[in-house]
């Protein structure tokens, strides 16, 4: 099936990361298959992560699909450009039929996004992940694919307002090398593991970020921001 949808809108981000003179950073790119199913899993700290995950398959010509909450493909504007890009529903009551769907598109081939902490991390931390993305990985004996994200909270994530004309914001995207469950593995324990990586290139990625500030919403506590600890929003949970 022809993508019709998905180019044009990956040319309209690109020119709006040009017009906003974005900093972008992306390491481990070749970590993404150029041909063949995988599963990247990526972090989630903004409402827009799935432009910036998606970003990262770029140089690989790859275009994901990402798997997103049901209530995005029922708004006006936001539902046919997800459904023309192919992405997949998940009805968080009833999450096989998006599971079955995300099986058959990594059996065709197809790159799958997932963000396994189901919803964003508030802390900027790594949440505890679900076992979905490593359980469709084993399940294709697909390439599980770790990435992380960091400076997209500045534009847009929960708790505050968004700010999208902001010019010249540094985005770190970062990818590492993929981790290969078979059926015989425990998915945790690959859940794990894969969380475990995810948590050291997150904090390389927060280190490294070229805008360091103390006092900020975007920071985590440990770094010097304001935001919540994991322990703060697991106990007002």
């Amino acid at each position: 099936m022809a993508d019709l949808v998905y180019p044009p809108v990956i040319a309209l981000a690109k020119t709006m990361f040009r017009l906003l003179n974005m900093r972008i950073t992306v390491e481990g790119a070749e970590h993404v298959p150029a041909t063949g199913g995988a599963v990247i899993a990526c972090n989630h700290v903004s409402y827009l992560d799935f432009i910036f995950c998606g970003l990262g398959a770029n140089a690989s010509k790859r275009l994901v699909r990402f798997m997103a909450k049901d209530s995005i493909f029922r708004h006006r504007i936001g539902g046919p450009l997800m459904r023309g890009m192919r992405h997949i529903p998940v009805d968080r009551d009833a999450g096989m039929a998006s599971y079955k769907a995300a099986l058959e598109n990594l059996k065709a081939g197809e790159v799958v996004g997932v963000f396994p902490e189901a919803t964003i991390s508030q802390s900027f931390t790594v949440k505890d992940l679900k076992n979905g993305a490593a359980r469709l990985a084993a399940a294709t004996g697909t390439p599980l694919v770790p990435m992380v994200l960091w400076g997209t909270q500045r534009f847009w994530t929960k708790g505050h307002p968004k700010n999208l004309t902001q010019r010249g914001i540094p985005i770190t995207i970062m990818a590492g090398e993929p981790l290969h469950p078979t059926r015989r593995d425990n998915a945790d324990a690959v859940t794990a593991e894969l969380r475990a990586r995810m948590t050291a290139m997150l904090d390389r990625a927060q280190r490294e970020y070229p805008d360091r500030a103390e006092g900020v919403f975007w920071q985590p506590t440990h770094l010097g921001g304001t935001a919540p600890t994991p322990d703060s929003l697991l106990a007002a949970d």
